[in-house]
This record gives structure tokens, C-alpha cells and sequence, in this order.
């Protein structure tokens, strides 16, 4: 097995970053480490927990002109959208840390006569957070902060994509001045998260990743009864009423399906638009689909850089090639872009109609930047095609009526309905999903929930029978 691992950048097929395997010594060391510091952390005040991680994402924000540059070079997303990450990361640290103190309050029953009794929440201990590399900030402050603000220890293993990742993180908790050992980021192959797992050296395993990583992650933790938080793939739908307000549906869409070259979980893959209004929706959404700029991320001018590696650029080129065999229409020229090459990571957007749900690209996660678009009679056959997948991340509503919304939203097998937006994340909220695409949930005081156990105190204060 190598000893090391390494970043091979989308945007010139290099090695940005390459670094050693922790040993087994580092791994025992980082987690005897963890649990000595945790055992402190836990009867800390979250006043003072606050502090520190308040310090971490100043700390973090500080980075950001590092930061943007490396996320191009590991992932491919443009510098002209770097900086959004952390906005994101800082919305969501900073509500997790403001909500604390009453997401973790104790919960008190009734008042009954000689006796007191109250439910607090303990900290699990250990959490092992293990995230991906198409959101390296956001999905991993999703768990972090709110870990660590419950009072447990964590340890992050970073995908080998976004290395650099980890590394920031260490140093935004080092430059907070957080306990040694309470954070500790590690360079684990599969089979080293697997043992820590299999071998219970943690308490919880927060996973974001493919589903075939979360039936991982699940089978190395049989048996040893942890919490697990897993978020996995995605096949987001959108619903384009007849009363939509056409620009701002097609505008918001487009970015909800291309943006991050597609990679996202909650990003949209499938469109169904009423009939009337179906021919002028794909004339706009192709339209503004070709003003894309494909190229070098770390050019100002490229609003669409290359797909993470180009074993990924080609699975959704298959996919779009076995619709076009089955009878699907390509919207876009592909010569319009001439940074989209076959056998590299660099692809240019493709808009299909005249799919089906017998077609890959409408069943499948693609997880890069192809949309179908479907006509559909109404509400009844739309609900039916957005439930008809084995994924429920997010779904969306196109539409002026707000109570047509709700029914719709009543019908849809998801974790998160919207109505008007999407592709994106609110904080107050859970964060979940049904079917492959998870379970358990983030952010908002559910959250709490999960980086926590219950523990009830009945105390008998009188001696009345």
C-alpha cells in the first residue's frame, strides 16, 4: 500500500499535494490524545467553548486569499467563486455557536411534588468527521463546530482531493488556541477510516460522501451500535409550474444545475416543466447555458472550470451518449467550447430533451454539469416523476402560489422542499435526506441531537410516599 497520498489538481493533471499516511502510532496517539482532551473540554463552559471557535473561523476568514487559489488548484472551482465557500462556512459556524446554549439547554418536565427531574445532554465523546472534496469547507464545518461546541473531540480525515483542507483547519483551531489535542486532522487511506471505525476508537462517524462510502461506513460500524450521521448522493429535481415567473426560474436553475461544474449533492439534475410552458423554458435555460465560460479556473473570465479528474468527466459523458442513442436531444453545440476535450476533466454543459426515466442521466447521480428536462401535464405526473428515484436530498417548486407549493411539498419524498431557490443550504434547518440519500441529520438544533445523548436525573427531594 503507498505511504503516501496525493492531490492530482483537474486543472493540469499534476500533483499539487502530497502527503504521508499517519501511522498507526500517530492514529493511537491522536486518539488517546482526543480522549484525554475531551474528558476537560466536556465541563468547559460553551461561553468559553464559543470563544475558541468564534477564533477558528476568524482565523479561517484570514486564510481566504489562500484559501480560493488552492480550492481551484485541487478541485477545478473558479477563483471568481472561491470565496464563497467560506461566506458559507461563517453563516453556518457562527449560527451553530449562536444557538448552542438553547439547543443544549436541559429539557424540564412538568414540576411534580418532591421531586426534580431534568434531561441534559451529554457530549458523545469522539466524532469522526470524514468529508468530501466538492464542498471541503462547508460540509465539514457542518459537523466541527457543532462537535466540538457540544463538548466532544474530533478527528477529520479530508479527501485526498482537498488535502490543503485538513491542513486549514488544524491551523484556524491552532491559531484559536483550542486544546491540544481536541482537534486533530489525519491523512487516512479507506482502510485506516475503517479500522478506526471497526475498532470503535470513536463514538460518532459524521460521512459525506458516495453511497457506496456510506454502505462502507455502515458495515465497518456493525456491531459497535455509534451514531451515525451519513449524507450521501443526490438526483435533485425541480418542478417548473405554468404560473412560474419564467426568467427567474430559468436563471436560478441553470446555476442550480452548473455551478461547481455540477458537483453537488443538492445541485439539480432533473427539470420537469409544464407543457406550456416547456419549449420556452429550454430555449432560455440553453441560452443562457452557452454564456458559459469554460476554461482555467484561476483565470478571472472562466465561470465553469474543469470536473474533478477526468475519470469523472467521462461518466457523464457516457451518460449523455446513451441518451442521445435512446432517442435524447443535445442542446449544445460542444464545439462552442473548446476547452472541453474527451479524456480530460475539462466538459462542456449539456442540456438533454426528450429523456425518460429509462435513461441514466435521469435515474443515476451524473454529479457534473448535464440536465434533463421533461414536459410534464401538472402537478399529479410532476410528484410521480420527482418520487420515482432512490435518492430524496432536495426537491424544488417553481410557482406564485404558495399553497400549491405546500401540497406539493406535502407529496415529495425529500429531506428539504423548497419554493423558489434551491441548490442551497439554510442553517436553522436540518439538513437530511430519505432513501440513498442518507440518514441522520446537521445543522439547526436538531443537530445538537445527534453530536449528543440524553440523559435523564429523577430526583426525589421529599419523603412523601
Amino acid at each position: 500500500m503507498p505511504d503516501t497520498v496525493q492531490c492530482v489538481s483537474p486543472v493540469d493533471g499534476g500533483i499539487y499535494a502530497e502527503r504521508p499516511l499517519a501511522s498507526e502510532r500517530d492514529l493511537e496517539n491522536a486518539c488517546a490524545a482526543a480522549r484525554r482532551a475531551q474528558a476537560e473540554w466536556r465541563l468547559v463552559t460553551l461561553a468559553e467553548r464559543a470563544k475558541y471557535c468564534r477564533r477558528a473561523v476568524d482565523a479561517m476568514l484570514a486564510m481566504g486569499d489562500k484559501i480560493v487559489p488552492e480550492l481551484a488548484w485541487q478541485m477545478g472551482r473558479p477563483i471568481k467563486f472561491g470565496g464563497g465557500e467560506l461566506k458559507g462556512l461563517e453563516e453556518r459556524a457562527r449560527y451553530m455557536i449562536d444557538i448552542a446554549k438553547n439547543a443544549l439547554a436541559n429539557i424540564v418536565p412538568e414540576a411534580k411534588p418532591d421531586f426534580e427531574r431534568f434531561i441534559i445532554r451529554e457530549p458523545l465523546g469522539l466524532v469522526f468527521t470524514i468529508a468530501p472534496w466538492n464542498y471541503p469547507y462547508l460540509t465539514a464545518v457542518n459537523s466541527i463546530i457543532p462537535a466540538l461546541m457540544a463538548g466532544n473531540a474530533v478527528i477529520l480525515k479530508h479527501a485526498r482531493q482537498t488535502l490543503l483542507a485538513g491542513e486549514r483547519f488544524a491551523q484556524a483551531f491552532d491559531q484559536a488556541g483550542l486544546p491540544e489535542g481536541l482537534f486533530a486532522n489525519l491523512v487516512l487511506s479507506h482502510e485506516q477510516s475503517a479500522r478506526i471505525i471497526a475498532g470503535g476508537l470513536v463514538d460518532m462517524v459524521c460521512f459525506t460522501g458516495s453511497v457506496g462510502g456510506g454502505a462502507s461506513v455502515e458495515k465497518s460500524a456493525a456491531g459497535r451500535f455509534m451514531r451515525l450521521g451519513l449524507e450521501l448522493g443526490g438526483k435533485d429535481p425541480a418542478y417548473v409550474r405554468a404560473d412560474a415567473d419564467l426568467g427567474f426560474a430559468v436563471e436560478n436553475l441553470v446555476d442550480g444545475a452548473f455551478f461547481n461544474s455540477g458537483q453537488s449533492c443538492c445541485g439539480i439534475e432533473r427539470i420537469y416543466v409544464d407543457h406550456d410552458l416547456h419549449d420556452e423554458f429550454v430555449d432560455g435555460f440553453v441560452n443562457l447555458t452557452s454564456q458559459y465560460v469554460l476554461g482555467n479556473p484561476l483565470e478571472a473570465s472562466t465561470t465553469l472550470g474543469p470536473m474533478v479528474n477526468a475519470g469523472a468527466a467521462d461518466f457523464v459523458r457516457g451518460q449523455i451518449a446513451s441518451a442521445r442513442d435512446a432517442g435524447a436531444t443535445a442542446h449544445v453545440d460542444e464545439a462552442a467550447f473548446p476547452a472541453s476535450k474527451a479524456g480530460t476533466p475539462y466538459l462542456a454543459p449539456q442540456v438533454l430533451t426528450g429523456v425518460n426515466h429509462q435513461m441514466s442521466v435521469m435515474r443515476e447521480e451524473s454529479f457534473g454539469p448535464v440536465i434533463g428536462i421533461m414536459a410534464v401535464s401538472g402537478d399529479d405526473e410532476a410528484v410521480e416523476l420527482m418520487n420515482d428515484s432512490r435518492f430524496g436530498l432536495t426537491a424544488s417548486v417553481w410557482t406564485g402560489d404558495e399553497a400549491a407549493a405546500r401540497s406539493i411539498g406535502d407529496k415529495v419524498e425529500t429531506g428539504t422542499f423548497f419554493m423558489n431557490r434551491c441548490d442551497m443550504l439554510d442553517p436553522a434547518l436540518a439538513w437530511t435526506g430519505v432513501g440513498d440519500s442518507g440518514c441522520g441529520c446537521t445543522l439547526s438544533a436538531l443537530g445538537y441531537e445527534q453530536l449528543t445523548r440524553p440523559k435523564s436525573f429523577h430526583l426525589r427531594t421529599g419523603t412523601a410516599s
